[in-house]
């Protein structure tokens, strides 16, 4: 019997193919997307049950793709949402607004439109419910500059993440900022150069520098608080780099209803 069920949703992303790798050795069943053939296709062929290809662009592929995965694995344990996309960069006055559009619905609409579809397969007989799983960006506590639709989506979801704790109190939502991780998202700001303001020589420094995050540590925090309890943490953003998510006293601050959520908040 595996140990758990999991739904990827962009089992090909560079963090989505990680965690498929540290839950396929841990004898996890998995079923996963992909939007189009990545390098890891054979490999993720392998140790996924079922590998379905769903465009995030498009509501027919995803709902072909959910009926899919839906036929594939029930009762499952855990659904992560791993796809990003950066574009279009630049100031959102000189961009193509059909272009920024069509990110809000990749990063934000669409993912939502997949959780609606894949909610009623979830396990809903264990003790602490199933984890939905959403990755963050930047852009919560400064106005970051050339990345409005990814960040406007990011920040959406991080209230709809509280939303939805709120009303399914059975389901554990999280959503994790993983910060600058090396991953193929940067490729993006790189054929952006001058579009992407100071971020692009911040880019070719991080890459000069490998000060990034390492993809084991965001795969370890994915672990630790898929495993916490849904009662204290469902419906918060946590940071990988800058949060001791792994520090046995780190439950005691989350006594505070208002810690890693998104409001105006004074004591």
């Amino acid at each position: 019997m595996p140990l758990k069920k999991a739904i990827i949703i962009g089992a090909s992303s560079d963090i989505g193919s990680a965690l498929c790798d540290d839950w396929n050795l841990k004898n996890w069943e998995l079923v996963g997307t992909y939007r189009t053939k990545p390098d890891k296709f054979l490999h993720l062929s392998k140790i996924l049950k079922s590998l379905v290809q769903c465009d995030l662009e498009s509501k027919s592929s995803i709902d072909k793709a959910c009926n899919k995965l839906n036929d594939s694995i029930i009762n499952w344990d855990v659904l992560v949402f791993g796809p990003g996309l950066l574009d279009p960069i630049g100031l959102f006055s000189e961009c193509n607004f059909d272009v920024w559009e069509k990110s809000i619905t990749v990063n934000f609409t669409n993912q939502l439109r997949l959780l609606r579809l894949l909610l009623p397969h979830r396990k809903k007989q264990s003790l602490d419910g199933p984890t939905v799983l959403f990755f963050a960006g930047g852009g919560v506590n400064d106005a970051p500059t050339h990345y409005s639709a990814y960040t406007v989506s990011k920040i959406a979801m991080i209230k709809m993440v509280e939303l939805l704790a709120t009303e399914m109190p059975d389901v554990k939502f999280i959503i994790i900022g993983p910060g600058w991780v090396k991953t193929k998202i940067h490729e993006s700001t790189l054929n952006a150069k001058d579009l992407a303001g100071l971020n692009y020589e911040r880019t070719l420094q991080k890459l000069k520098d490998d000060t990034f995050t390492p993809m084991k540590k965001v795969v370890e925090c994915c672990n630790v608080l898929i495993a916490e309890s849904r009662e204290i943490f469902s419906g918060r953003n946590f940071s990988v780099a800058f949060d001791d998510w792994d520090n046995p006293n780190f439950k005691d601050l989350l006594n505070n209803p208002n810690t890693f959520k998104l409001r105006r908040y004074k004591e």
